[in-house]
């Protein structure tokens, strides 16, 4: 009887295991930041289709003195996609199907891991997707990146004690960054790197500064002149950080911790000295106390890249959370 019942038991542990779904063992992502797997023969590779999504993929990242591509792209034949090929972080991959179609994908072989399946029969219809979704899959395969961005930041965090006090925010800073100035309403952090810094400012102003007409950028640019000027001195007396005129700053709407915030990509430069590089600027909108919180970062480095740069300033200031 006593076998009888063993037996008894065996049996329904093994008929619960058959009963239990199977879980997905789902490797650990990999990649450099901005680079983008495509998946795409090498016939096509090289031809029309080539060329769009490379004239989708790899345009300018906004916002910089120079040429940079928003992605580096590296193709990969279908056959090749296998294995540690599947594991980047964010991929594009290009299939004939009879009918058009684009599809997201979630965790498909790496986590986390987004990818985009574009579906078609032809060089025009590729085409005719890539330009009807190009914004929504840039902006998307972009906030993967920065999510990576903050994710690694996380793991080495600054103390940002003198942030919560002055302006009730808390903010993820890497321990790189150092306190360069704290005054009545204005934190001004900064990091070097080599030949060149990273800085971080952060400061409020009334929403009517903003707000006062219909002209948000040239608002916003005046605020953030104003407060250069007295703020950020140059190397050399009366040199101050102002916005560079030559180029037309970028003006986006986006929200930062819930609440809406109008997004500034530009460059800067030194009035009376020779230094410039780009800037990111967010003025958040708080309409508990009607005012705007402004983030600011700008990078100094000069003859070199400055991409990666940029997207850790974007990551931090993003991190940007209101204490209730």
């Amino acid at each position: 009887m006593r076998k009888i019942s063993c037996l008894v038991v065996i049996l329904g542990l093994f008929m619960a295991c058959q009963n239990k779904p199977s879980q997905r063992i789902i490797a650990e992502s990999s990649g450099n930041l901005n680079e983008l797997n495509v998946i795409v023969e090498n016939e096509d590779w090289n031809g029309k289709l080539g060329e769009h999504i490379r004239d989708v993929f790899a345009a300018d990242f906004k916002g910089l003195p120079q040429q940079e591509p928003q992605f580096n792209l590296r193709q990969i034949p279908p056959e090749i996609f296998t294995g540690f090929a599947r594991k980047n972080r964010i991929f594009i991959k290009f299939e004939n199907t009879r009918q058009p179609q684009v599809q997201r994908l979630v965790d498909s072989f790496a986590q986390p891991q987004v990818g985009y399946l574009f579906g078609a029969n032809s060089t025009t219809a590729f085409d005719s997707l890539l330009r009807a979704n190009a914004n929504r899959i840039i902006n998307d395969l972009q906030a993967t990146e920065i999510k990576e961005r903050q994710r690694r930041i996380a793991k080495s965090l600054k103390d940002d004690q003198a942030i919560r006090d002055e302006f009730n925010i808390s903010l993820n800073l890497p321990t790189a960054y150092r306190y360069a100035k704290t005054e009545d309403n204005f934190i001004w952090l900064r990091k070097d790197i080599k030949h060149g810094s990273m800085e971080l400012t952060i400061y409020e102003v009334p929403a009517q500064s903003i707000e006062k007409n219909d002209s948000i950028l040239k608002n916003i640019i005046q605020v953030r002149d104003s407060i250069g000027k007295v703020k950020i001195p140059g190397p050399t007396e009366e040199s101050f950080m102002s916005t560079e005129k030559a180029y037309a700053p970028y003006l986006f709407e986006t929200k930062i911790d819930g609440k809406f915030a109008y997004e500034v990509k530009g460059t800067w430069e030194v009035k009376g000295f020779f230094m410039g590089g780009p800037f990111l600027t967010y003025a958040v909108k708080n309409t508990t106390d009607n005012t705007y919180l402004m983030l600011e970062g700008f990078v100094f480095k000069p003859s070199a890249s400055k991409r990666t740069q940029m997207i850790e300033v974007e990551a931090i200031l993003r991190s940007a959370q209101f204490i209730k």
